[in-house]
């Protein structure tokens, strides 16, 4: 039987992407992100107006998308609640948000350098999109705050052991475990794989959340 409902949010599931930009000051941002979707060589982004990240790729014009695996989920969820924008917005604050310069070392993440593009990529991540910004345009209903981002992707990089063997246009999709968002909760091969300080934010009652609330 279907019931009519009003899911707290939409995130029925996508992959998690650690997002880096350029700041102002020349230091990397990084960001966790997974309203982001494909089609060809070119992306959408859906993210917050107020975001340093938003902030970077309008002035910058580039980003990198880093793609996690499963396995890093403890890492993703460091950066879950901080923020590098130093005046935290009051709807964030309100979540628990915090600023922080040192992204990559919150989460204990390293950088390499890019090939195409100014921001850093995430060396533990198996999969790197280095991309270039379309266009930015409003996104949902009026005032939603959230803002669309085409981006078109221009070198990729991919872990060689999840190629298909002797062939570096396919990726063997047995070997990619992507870490997924499903609901705020973090899923690698079907299952939950680490409690998400984001889903607690949010008061979205997930595994993890529904037995911390008896």
């Amino acid at each position: 039987m279907h019931l009519t409902v009003e899911p707290r949010v939409l995130y029925f599931g996508t992959p998690v992407v650690l997002l880096s930009t350029s700041n102002e000051d020349g230091s990397a941002n990084l960001a966790p992100m997974s309203s982001a979707w494909w089609v060809g060589q070119s992306c959408m982004l859906g993210l917050d107006e107020t975001s340093q990240s938003t902030k970077n790729l309008i002035r910058t014009g580039e980003c990198v998308l880093n793609l996690a695996s499963a396995e890093l989920a403890d890492a993703v969820d460091r950066l879950a609640l901080l923020t590098g924008s130093r005046v935290v917005p009051d709807h964030k604050l309100r979540k628990g948000y915090r600023y922080e310069s040192d992204k990559f070392g919150a989460a204990g993440l390293s950088p390499t350098p890019s090939e195409k593009v100014s921001p850093p990529r995430v060396t533990q991540c198996p999969v790197h999109l280095e991309a270039v910004v379309d266009r930015v345009h409003p996104f949902g209903e009026e005032d939603s705050g959230v803002v669309a981002v085409d981006a078109r992707v221009v070198r990729v990089h991919v872990e060689e052991n999840l190629l298909v063997p002797g062939n570096r246009r396919h990726i063997d999709a047995d070997r990619w475990d992507p870490l997924i968002m499903k609901f705020c909760e973090f899923y690698g091969n079907s299952q939950n794989v680490h409690p998400s300080r984001l889903a607690s934010a949010w008061g979205i009652l997930g595994p993890t959340a529904a037995v911390a609330d008896g």
